[in-house]
């Protein structure tokens, strides 16, 4: 399982390759355009593969950090999002991409960073858990409120298509984790890899579909991505330090808020907007992993006392 393992910490490698695919060959990933809410809801039922019973009890028994953590998600980010967007001059289009980001949940790859960074991976998981299961009713009534004045926003609509893609798929997959545990725990690295390979694809079609505007918006976006990332991996842990939380759990909290399920965002843009909304969740997608991979590098040097769940 080693070799899935070093594939999955190449995420980032892996995400700019398939979307320097995408942009010089374009005509081969945009037909598979229609695919992208599949390709993710296939996502969200690997990592309920990798639920268990005791990830929902750790919710209840350590609700502190998570609902702090679930705060500055759905606080933080589409706020951040919205503010950049504006003193960047973003297009409509553009905006509503970044709210789209900054209202999801968490990002599937942040328990791998997380414990890349020598942070607590059981907290990071039930983070994951409950902003992913809150999403489904917050992701739609954020993006109403703070996109309403510019774009429609069918927010009933948007709710059913987060709990065909992501609720469903989830639930299944902690349904098929009760009944085949011992053989999927086995398989975990090799679900993860799975991931990898899916959200990957899904910048590839992405950023084909976007091949033509990249050359004169890509720039200005890459940087309003890289600021919302900064925002949000700051505020979480810097807010999470002034609460007094342990190194561990502060690390934990910033890798949480400020990564988020950009693939979510894509499929969201894609279904319910246009191909230049699904932009910023793609570029997202590729820069948070490598932020992330830095920042986990940098803490893992400094190291830190560790905490129980490590």
């Amino acid at each position: 399982m080693s070799v899935f393992n070093n594939f999955n910490r190449l995420f980032p490698l892996w995400a700019i390759a398939l979307g320097a695919l995408g942009f010089n060959f374009p005509a081969v990933f945009t037909p598979l355009a229609p695919s992208i809410a599949w390709l993710l809801a296939l996502v969200m039922f690997a990592m309920g593969l990798t639920l268990s019973g005791a990830d929902f009890l750790r919710v209840l028994r350590e609700p502190k950090p998570i609902a702090v953590g679930l705060v500055l998600q759905f606080t933080v980010m589409p706020l951040a999002a919205l503010a950049v967007s504006r003193a960047m001059g973003l297009s409509a289009e553009l905006t509503t991409g970044m709210v789209l980001v900054g209202a999801t949940a968490g990002g599937t790859a942040s328990n791998v960073i997380t414990w890349l960074a020598g942070g607590r991976v059981a907290l990071s998981v039930s983070m994951t858990l409950a902003s992913t299961l809150a999403s489904v009713l917050l992701t739609p009534l954020i993006a109403w409120l703070l996109l309403k004045s510019s774009v429609d926003i069918n927010a009933l609509a948007m709710l059913l298509s987060i709990a065909k893609i992501v609720f469903a798929p989830v639930l299944l997959g902690v349904v098929a984790h009760h009944l085949f545990a011992h053989t999927i725990q086995r398989l975990e690295p090799a679900l993860a890899s799975l991931a990898v390979v899916l959200i990957a694809l899904i910048i590839a079609i992405v950023v084909a579909l976007n091949a033509g505007r990249l050359t004169s918006i890509g720039a200005l976006v890459i940087a309003a991505v890289m600021l919302h990332n900064a925002i949000g991996l700051s505020a979480g842990y810097w807010i999470a330090r002034g609460m007094r939380f342990d190194e561990a759990s502060c690390r934990t909290i910033a890798i949480e808020v400020g990564m988020q399920n950009s693939g979510l965002a894509v499929a969201l843009a894609q279904q319910f907007f246009t191909a230049t909304a699904a932009l910023p969740g793609a570029l997202f997608s590729v820069w948070h992993n490598v932020s992330g991979s830095l920042l986990a590098s940098w803490w893992r040097r400094k190291g830190h006392q560790p905490s129980p769940d490590q």
